[in-house]
């Protein structure tokens, strides 16, 4: 939505928003001010124009400041003459911001205003979306990884299990080495061999 204005004999296209330097006015700066010189208003695709302003419509601004302009030289010259006028001008401005344009019931302000609720109400709600999302992200990880710990615990308790089992094997391979079962039947054969000499030597004493 915009509109058209007039002041100090000069037409301006402002909007919401605008801040641009008029011709000086009587006003201190802070100050608000109704700009009722309005001679077009444009709202989406509806457009009024004034003969020479339209009715029910206004902007407010509100004064920025009082500044003035670039230095402008005034040089006139006359040949043959020798006159020579130089003369500087710096016109005095003033600076203001569009806060409202107006038409009817329908105010820019106010639409922007609900704009803004809108989009700050949109904003919450993503906000505590996203936050929600975080805290469920958050439970599902906490639940995988105790679940991959439990995984994990059952593979280590048979290793820890193998290690006593290694040793009796070691212990048993030491044991028959020093009292071997091949020995035995040799010790066994010895008596007889001892027990059969004597009998050969009674029967030649006879």
């Amino acid at each position: 939505m915009y509109a058209v204005i007039e002041t100090g004999g000069k037409q301006y296209r402002v909007e919401l928003g605008t801040e641009l330097e008029v011709e000086l006015l009587d006003a201190e700066p802070g100050q608000e001010i109704k700009l009722e010189r309005v001679l077009l208003v444009a709202d989406g695709e509806k457009t009024v124009v004034g003969q020479p302003v339209v009715k029910d419509a206004a902007v407010d601004a509100r004064v920025v400041r009082q500044d003035r302009g670039e230095k402008l030289i005034s040089f006139k010259y006359r040949p043959k003459a020798r006159r020579r006028v130089k003369k500087g001008h710096r016109q005095e401005l003033t600076v203001i911001e569009i806060t409202d344009v107006r038409l009817g019931a329908r105010s820019a302000a106010a639409r922007a205003k609900e704009a803004k609720a809108q989009a700050a109400a949109e904003r919450e709600r993503v906000e505590k979306a996203a936050g929600r999302q975080a805290a469920e992200d958050a439970a599902l990880a906490a639940k995988l990884k105790a679940r991959a710990k439990r995984a994990a615990a059952p593979s280590e308790k048979p290793a820890a299990k193998a290690a006593p089992k290694a040793a009796p094997k070691a212990a048993g391979k030491a044991a028959p080495k020093a009292a071997t079962p091949e020995k035995a039947p040799e010790a066994e054969k010895a008596p007889e061999a001892e027990g059969e000499a004597p009998a050969k030597r009674t029967k030649k004493e006879e």
